[in-house]
Formats: C-alpha cells, structure tokens, sequence
C-alpha cells in the first residue's frame, strides 16, 4: 500500500493504533534516517497491523473510527507518524509524544542531505527547502521552489527538479503490510504477538498488558493515571505508571502480580485508582511531614509503598493513630535501608501482604519478619560506609537532618521540614572540600563517603566555598554554639584536620548510628523490643552485613577536583543556554527493583528536552563497564565536554528553533 494511502486511512479512522501501544518515542535522528531511506529507496521494512472489528476495538487518541474493518498498527507507529508529521505537516489524532522530534525537516538540493532547522548553517543557504512545505505544495509547487533558487545564482539548477521530484514520490513508495486476522485474536494474542514482532525494541511489561486490557473496557483509565502522575511530578515525585497501577493492584486484589487485575471489573479498578490516590497523598504527607522525605531524590524504598497504601486503604485511606503511623514509618524507613525489595518485587511484596491479612497487630508482624529476613534493624557505624549519593544512607542523612533538629551553620536555624519546606532550597555540602582531599591523595570512596555530607542553605554553602574544617569550624562555633554539634560533627578538633580525615569520618559515623537508632527506636514504640529482641538487635555486626551496607559502590562518580569544576562549568554552560540543568551523580537504578547500578557524573534522565530526546550523561574517564550500563538503559553518553557542546549546540539548540516558527 501507498504511503500517500496509509495517511490517508489514517485520517478516514480506517487505521489508528491501538490503546496498548505506547507513545512516539522517535528522535530527531531517527526520524532523519527513515527519510534518507526512502529518498534513496531503501526499504524501511513493513508493517504489521491487526485487523478487527471497529465497533469493538480500542484505540489511541480522540478520532471516530470507520464502520466496519478497521486496522491497528501493531508495528510501524513509529515510521508511520513521522512520515504523517513531515508530509502532512502536523501530528496524525493518535499522536502521543513530542511534535518537535519531525518539525522543520529541511533538505539541501545539493549535498542531498536531511537535516533539521539550524538558523545559523541554513538561514543564508537558499538550497535547504523545508520538506514538509514541499509535500504541501505537491507536484505543482516545484517550478515555485526551483524559481526562488534563480536569483542565487544556482548552478545546475535543472538536476534540481529530479531530486524535489524524489522527494515528493516518497509519498507514492509502497510498503508491504501484514495482517492479524481471526475471531481468536484477543487482546492477550495481539498483545503477545506485538512483544515478540518488537523483540528487538521495548516490549510491553506485565504492567502494558495489564493496562491494556484494562483500557479495553475503560478507554480513559491510561489518561486518569497519567494525570495522577503529573500531579505528583509536580510536588516533585516522579513516579512511573507500572508503580501507579502496582498500588492499585495491592489494593484492589491484595496481591502484587498484576495478573490478578485482568478479571476485575473496570468498575473496580476505577475505585482502586481512586483509593490508591487517597492513600498515596496521605502517605506522601506523612513521610514528608515526620520522615521530612520530600522529593523524589530522597525518597527512597517506593517498592514498599504498594504494602503501606494497601494497608492505609483498608484503614479508610488515612492513618488516625500516631504510634500506628509510626509503626509503619519505622517498617518503611528499615525495609528501604536494608533494600527489602531489590530482589524479587511481586515475591517480596506478596509475603509482606500476607502478613497484614489481619489488620489487627499486622504492623508488629510485617516489622518481626523483616527483622528476622534481614537478622537485625539495627543501624551500625559501618552501615554510613557507603559513598555517594547513591548509597541507601544518603536518604537517611537526610531524614536526620529534618527530623533531629539539625542547624544550618550560616543562620543557625534548624533545618526541619516545616521550616524550609522542599528539598530543593538546601544543597548538599562536602564538609572537607573534595578539592582539598583529592590533592591530600584520598581515594574518591573516601572522599564522597556519605559521612563527609551535610545539609545547608545554598546561602551558607557558597559562605563556606572550599575552606577547611579547622578553619570555619571555629567560625560556626562561635557565632551559633551547637550548630556543629546538631549536624553530628565531632568536637575533638584535632579531628578537623585534612590529615585526619579518615578518623574523622569514623567519628562521624558512631554518632550518625547513635541518632539513626535513637530516632527509629522512637518510631518503633515497642516493635523491636523483647518478643524479638534477638532478631533485632545482633551482637556485634557480622561481616555480611557490614558488607551489604557498605557493598562495593556502583561504578562511577567524579574521580578528581578537576573533573568535579569540568563537569560544573558544563552544567552553568547548559543553564545559559535556556535548557535544565542536570544531575551531579545521578543514581542510575534497576526500574524493576530499585538496586543502583552505576552513578553518572553528570546526566538528563528525561533529555535535554523532555521528549525531543534520549536520556542524556556526560560520563568523565569512566569504565567500560559505566559505559555499557549507560548505553544498555537508553542514556546517549559523552566521554568528551566538546563532544557534548557540539551535541548541544547542532542537535538540541537547532532542534528548538525548529519548532518555533522560525523554519520557514
């Protein structure tokens, strides 16, 4: 069939996609490879749809369907609406995604080439043509395009009208198109059949399925939670739909694979969905407001919220207890910082719900079988071993900060939630300067040891720049006595020197643990005293579990002051130019499970436009094995700052002027 036909039944509804598919995920690239394919005449593949009836069939996006037979693009989204955004000049009515991945195609008569609108390289060079301009005017357009090039002085204009003539014949290049046919084909034999055609891309997860046959009898159930989502990104949690639908499945089914959702009624699950709301908001507030977890980067263990909004829900959507609060804040903080669900999610969170079957006394028992699955709740100094902000004791640094009255050390007020509000007004500050411990010869896990941490205000922070201890410590004893003390620093000041860091960073850590159990044993009342107290409290710590506290870092992390000033010119250089500033040591974690995997030095995870593009790091005399993490998770990565620059300022800068009129 015609590409030019293709378009043409997408706008009749006799084509369309169906509810399970995901968005368009293309980017600019991407797209620009499928054109050059086709002006040149090299085959894109075919496409795979299935054929169904339309009285019946769910699909994507606002469009009526045609009577009779209608056909779900299974594979081919992707190609099928770039080429409807370039020829047609707008998106197709299923369209999901970001426009700007296929605005301003322009092509260069000349060098035959695709390339996007860049002002600079294009503005003065009238033998780039936009593309989509070309196909609206057609066959009978061209004698327009070729004249406009007279005046230039053009030479061998003539050759121009075969290659503008390619162009628009891309419209009339055929692709081969495969059919589902068959009253057997359910949405479960499409969706399997979609997974294995795509089993070189992404495949739909048990959540996609899951949803999908939701969809089918509540069209708008993926919309609904997607704006449960957005108005969670906007308290700055960022959460994913698997997560959303996993606490609907807990509450609804009482059980974590979501195969237990495909035969709930949709009446159902529009209940679950709203409870689930009601529990998330409740929990979000109370972890923000006695825990001080505010934000996504801090909030760690959302695997075990599935347990805590079931449980919430069956409580009537709201906690009116305090010490019943407490219990389940002390189960999550504890399951969170021994990595409770790393492993197997859906096994883990099934033994937990059946702990909680009877709600009566259920907290007791979900905090005993932790206890006795990890062989102890008690935080040791060894556990604040680990190093960066990927390690599970960074979060709890924070919570300490927010909860025992912590201070800042340039205005001397506390730190605590109610005071200060999001996380984002304080900034993490490196107690010994890292520029000064690399020069000293410390190695990185030392110097970004979660131990050499502390919370201030960015105001306080730039007061104390790069200068050390023993010179600003005194400062802040004399003008807020206590201050250092609040924030569990040492006060033998023969341990504020460089050259006893390593003895400082001990010291730290005895009183980090102290404040740890003291605050956790308050939130305890009684769950891990004597009916457990063997399983909770071990004697001394056994080397495995110093070893899974303080477990080899994942690989990463800036390795030297001059990479750490490299990264953060780069990082202002981004913010000058209009586009989100990125995250230092971004924790790179499992989706599934949660367990880090490596630390980027610098990295996008949404793109530098949300949308236009692919994940994004900047990756600094890394390994291999840093690298190949990146590049399996879908991060584009650059070992080099003008790589990166060049990337910027050709792909991401020239793409945004692309979509705002400017390409004419």
């Amino acid at each position: 069939m015609k590409i030019s036909t293709i378009l043409d039944h997408v706008d009749s509804g006799h084509m369309a996609l169906p509810e399970f598919q995901r968005g368009y995920v293309w980017n600019a690239n991407q797209v620009r490879g499928l054109m050059d394919s086709l002006y040149r005449r090299h085959p894109i593949g075919s496409l795979l749809v299935w054929a169904t009836e339309s009285d019946t069939a769910r699909h994507r996006g606002d469009g009526n369907l045609a009577p009779g037979i209608v056909k779900l693009l299974l594979d081919g989204q992707q190609r099928i609406t770039s080429l409807y955004g370039i020829i047609r000049g707008e998106p197709p009515r299923f369209f999901d995604g970001n426009a700007r991945a296929f605005t301003g195609l322009h092509f260069h008569l000349d060098k035959e080439e695709f390339g996007f609108w860049q002002p600079v390289k294009m503005r003065d060079d009238p033998l780039w043509i936009d593309v989509s301009s070309l196909m609206k005017a057609g066959y009978d357009g061209i004698d327009e395009f070729v004249a406009k090039l007279a005046p230039s002085g053009a030479p061998g204009t003539g050759k121009f009208y075969g290659r503008l003539n390619r162009i628009l014949g891309i419209r009339d290049v055929d692709l081969h198109i495969e059919e589902v046919t068959g009253g057997d084909k359910t949405v479960d034999v499409v969706v399997d059949i979609f997974n294995r055609v795509n089993s070189g891309g992404t495949t739909l997860s048990k959540g996609d399925l899951a949803l999908a046959k939701i969809c089918a009898e509540w069209p708008e159930g993926r919309d609904r939670m997607r704006a449960a989502l957005h108005r969670w990104r906007k308290r700055g949690f960022d959460f994913k739909l698997d997560w959303l639908l996993r606490n609907v499945n807990t509450i609804v089914t009482g059980e974590a694979k979501f195969s237990h959702l495909h035969e709930v009624a949709p009446e159902k699950v529009k209940e679950g969905l709203a409870r689930a709301e009601t529990a998330i908001d409740n929990l979000l507030n109370l972890i923000g407001g006695r825990l001080g977890l505010d934000h996504d980067r801090v909030l760690f263990g959302q695997y075990a919220f599935p347990v805590m909004t079931h449980y919430i829900s069956r409580r009537g959507g709201v906690l009116n207890d305090a010490v019943e609060q407490d219990k389940l804040l002390f189960w999550y903080v504890q399951s969170a910082l021994w990595g409770r669900f790393s492993g197997s999610t859906e096994t883990i969170i099934d033994q937990d719900l059946r702990q909680i079957e009877e709600l009566d006394a259920g907290l007791d028992r979900l905090i005993r079988q932790l206890a006795v699955w990890h062989g102890g709740l008690r935080v040791l100094p060894e556990h604040f071993s680990g190093w960066s902000m990927g390690a599970r004791f960074y979060p709890m640094l924070y919570l300490l900060s927010r909860v025992c009255d912590a201070r800042d050390w340039g205005l001397g007020l506390s730190l605590n939630a109610h005071m200060l509000g999001r996380m984002n007004r304080l900034e993490v500050h490196h107690i010994f300067p890292r520029s000064v411990l690399y020069k000293a010869g410390y190695r990185r896990a030392d110097v970004n040891a979660v131990a050499n941490y502390c919370f201030l205000t960015k105001e306080s922070n730039l007061q104390i720049s790069d200068r050390r201890p023993e010179v600003y410590f005194p400062e802040i004893e004399d003008n807020h006595p206590g201050a250092l003390k609040s924030q569990w620093i040492p006060m033998d000041r023969s341990l504020w020197r460089v050259d006893r860091y390593l003895d400082f960073l001990e010291a730290r850590r005895s009183l980090l643990a102290q404040a740890a159990n003291g605050f956790l044993g308050s939130l305890a009342h009684g769950a891990d005293e004597p009916a457990a107290a063997e399983a909770l409290v071990p004697s001394p710590a056994t080397p495995g579990q110093v070893a899974e506290a303080a477990d080899a870092p994942p690989p990463g992390v800036v390795d030297s002051d001059k990479e750490e000033q490299l990264l953060t010119t780069l990082n202002e250089w981004v913010a000058e130019q209009g586009l989100p500033e990125g995250e230092y040591l971004y924790e790179l974690a499992d989706p599934e499970t949660g367990q880090p995997l490596a630390v980027l030095d610098l990295a996008w995870p949404e793109g530098l436009q949300e949308g236009l593009s692919q994940p994004v790091a900047v990756l600094i005399n890394e390994t291999q094995g840093t690298l190949d993490i990146a590049n399996a998770h879908g991060y584009r990565y650059f070992t080099s700052a003008v790589d990166f620059c060049r990337y910027v300022e050709q792909e991401i800068l020239a793409g945004a002027q692309a979509g705002d009129g400017s390409a004419t």
